[in-house]
């Protein structure tokens, strides 16, 4: 019973990580896309194969991912219906659940909320239903802190490095300029696109791991097994060629219409900021407010009124709501499977 449970926590994890890959393609690809720097389909391929890459690149934020909750023999005192192992796995797979739950209802509305927030959330919520201890450290200091440093510190450089992109080529011929910067965008596609797949798959990595520790597979401090990584990295490349046209339409064309220097701009801070805090922060932080809010920072140096201002309060809105909303949805799958487990078991 144990072991199937596992297994079926790994898929649900992969299935997370297939929906965390076409729910966030757009992040990678939506501004070269609408720039017409790349056609959708090599975008789509590039940032699949990169999205591949950038999962072999590090473990520390899949570590930082799977401290979020804190199993303890105490807490997981069994009843009539569950063992201590049954009852972790289904606190995690519950997470889960709520996660893809919230992907799923933001995809279809073409909101590109955070796929991140939601695992944390998800994980949170199923945590407080099932009775365990949440590291609160960790989250405060590696997700919360992060979730609100970075959007903002991507739209103040993405309007800086804007701002001096323009003066350095203030100068050049415009559509030799935007030839130029076409080229450069499958450069910064690229970077975001292995970016991505630095943070989000170590994700649902650090969830893997997390449920072969409640199954006793592997110990903490443990390094990731390989066929974790590479499996992480396939479901998430896999999802990203699938597409995520909705939100790549908000992003790429609803918030700002973008030209490719600013394109070239929004994707490389991205990428900046999604290396920084992965190698030096071990913090699991947002590819979609990342990007999201450097498209605005760009897109605010040709006018405050050029970012079309509804649309990102219908974002910053579902920003919000996706912390309590995926945790609200994650005790409920879990009070749900502990009801079925006590009639089957």
């Amino acid at each position: 019973m144990e072991i199937a449970i596992v297994v079926a926590v790994v898929v649900v994890a992969l299935v997370f990580d297939y929906t965390n890959g076409f729910h966030d393609a757009a992040n990678a690809i939506a501004t070269s896309v609408s720039t017409r720097a790349l056609t959708p389909r090599v975008a789509l391929a590039l940032a699949a194969v990169m999205n591949f890459v950038g999962a072999f690149l590090g473990q520390k934020v899949a570590k930082t991912v799977a401290d979020v909750i804190q199993f303890s023999p105490e807490q997981l005192s069994p009843d009539a219906a569950t063992s201590v192992t049954i009852h972790a796995l289904v606190i995690v797979m519950s997470g889960l659940l709520g996660a893809i739950a919230w992907n799923l209802l933001t995809w279809y509305y073409g909101l590109p909320s955070s796929s991140s927030h939601a695992l944390i959330g998800g994980l949170g919520g199923a945590a407080i239903a099932g009775g365990v201890s949440v590291n609160w450290d960790t989250v405060v200091g590696k997700v919360v802190i992060p979730m609100v440093l970075s959007p903002l510190f991507a739209f103040a450089a993405g309007f800086a490095v804007m701002v001096a992109i323009m003066w350095l080529f203030r100068r050049a011929n415009p559509g030799r300029a935007n030839r130029g910067f076409k080229v450069a965008q499958t450069v910064s596609a690229a970077a975001m696109a292995l970016g991505h797949g630095l943070q989000d798959a170590q994700k649902t990595m650090g969830v893997i791991f997390l449920a072969l520790l409640a199954g006793g597979y592997v110990a903490e401090g443990d390094d990731l097994p390989f066929w974790v990584i590479f499996s992480a990295a396939a479901a998430i490349s896999l999802g990203t060629y699938a597409g995520g046209w909705r939100i790549m339409r908000t992003l790429g064309r609803r918030i700002i219409d973008l030209d490719p220097p600013r394109g070239f701009a929004a994707e490389s801070v991205a990428a900046s900021v999604l290396y920084t805090t992965a190698f030096v922060y071990e913090a699991p932080i947002s590819t979609t407010h990342t990007i999201t809010s450097a498209v605005m920072g760009v897109g605010a140096t040709k006018r405050l009124s050029a970012v079309r201002w509804g649309v990102a309060r219908s974002i910053l809105t579902a920003w919000v709501l996706t912390f309590p909303m995926a945790a609200l949805a994650a005790a409920v799958a879990y009070w749900i499977s502990h009801f079925f487990l006590e009639v089957l078991i």
